[in-house]
């Protein structure tokens, strides 16, 4: 994969480091985001830190799978997708240039960062490492703790303004390409919930998907707001089973002997219900599947194809 192997041969060693501090995502969320950042000088300790963890963090990437809408990556592994599908480019363009106007002289500068980037640098190379910050860069958080001093053999009270560092980075920003780290936080900072919730608006108002029920307002209470039902539905979308007819008829021929519950009215169409939305779902993602070694039947996270 090029973007693993640019993190990997990349000479972090030589790099110089540029720390941002991004306050946004905001902007109406039916609208592309708008990130306002600040770059903040460091001294070489910090750097040092930031490359450690970029060496960590790279050191551990065994394998690359591709970003899917219900893919998930394990403590080796990273989910690669384009920033092209993202709004990745709005935090790059945001963090191009470490001009005068843009660089962090006050402490207000720093409160409330919402995620930072370790932005390293190398002759024609940039990586851009995201993270999302802790709590304690919140300006409530910090005026409801105070920081003690272990020195001396006493514990003292330590005014100083304290923002932390992680030992762990979110997602690089390689070129064209993201690798991901941790999908949760990749998506609330690059908002990726927000094409989901798209995605499910767009659906509701196909007329396939719809000729398929006989009323869908049961399946739009049951994914509501929730994250994963929202990647779910786009998921139903992405795949379109629900425009094949020979899936449908054998969705209606064959569910119960998956033991599915579903309801269909006189003209095939669905019934969907609060007790059998969730079944539905897995339905129409085609995640009920059979092993023919066990004779089992599984819901699983992915229905890949297999090539034989």
């Amino acid at each position: 994969m090029p973007a693993l192997d640019d993190l990997q041969d990349f000479n972090i060693a030589d790099a110089s480091v540029k720390l941002w501090v991004f306050k946004g995502p905001t902007g109406p969320a039916s609208e592309d985001p708008k990130y306002s950042g600040r770059w903040a000088d460091t001294t070489d300790g910090v750097d040092d830190v930031l490359k450690e963890i970029f060496e960590s963090e790279v050191g551990r990437i065994e394998e690359i799978q591709e970003y899917g809408l219900l893919a998930e990556n394990n403590e080796a592994s990273a989910l690669r997708i384009t920033t092209a599908e993202t709004h990745a480019g709005h935090i790059v363009d945001a963090a191009a240039a470490e001009i005068d106007p843009k660089k962090a002289r006050e402490l207000r500068h720093l409160q409330n960062t919402k995620f930072y980037i370790a932005k390293f640098v190398h002759e024609d190379q940039v990586i851009h490492s995201v993270k999302k910050a802790d709590s304690n860069w919140r300006t409530k958080k910090a005026r409801s703790m105070q920081t003690l001093l272990f020195s001396d053999d006493q514990l003292g009270v330590d005014a100083r303004p304290r923002f932390d560092i992680s030992r762990t980075f979110d997602f690089f920003i390689v070129g064209d390409e993201i690798l991901c780290l941790n999908k949760r936080n990749f998506e609330s900072i690059l908002r990726y919930k927000e094409a989901h919730k798209g995605d499910f608006a767009e659906l509701q108002a196909e007329q396939e998907f719809l000729d398929v029920f006989v009323d869908i307002a049961p399946l739009v209470q049951h994914v509501g707001e929730n994250k994963i039902q929202l990647r779910r539905a786009s998921a139903i979308r992405e795949k379109g089973h629900y425009r094949d007819t020979d899936f449908m008829q054998r969705l209606r021929d064959n569910q119960a002997d998956f033991g599915l519950g579903i309801q269909f009215d006189g003209n095939g169409k669905i019934i969907a219900t609060a007790e059998t939305c969730s079944q539905i779902m897995t339905a129409l993602l085609d995640h009920r599947l059979a092993s023919g070694f066990s004779q089992m039947v599984y819901d699983v996270p992915s229905s890949t194809p297999v090539a034989i």
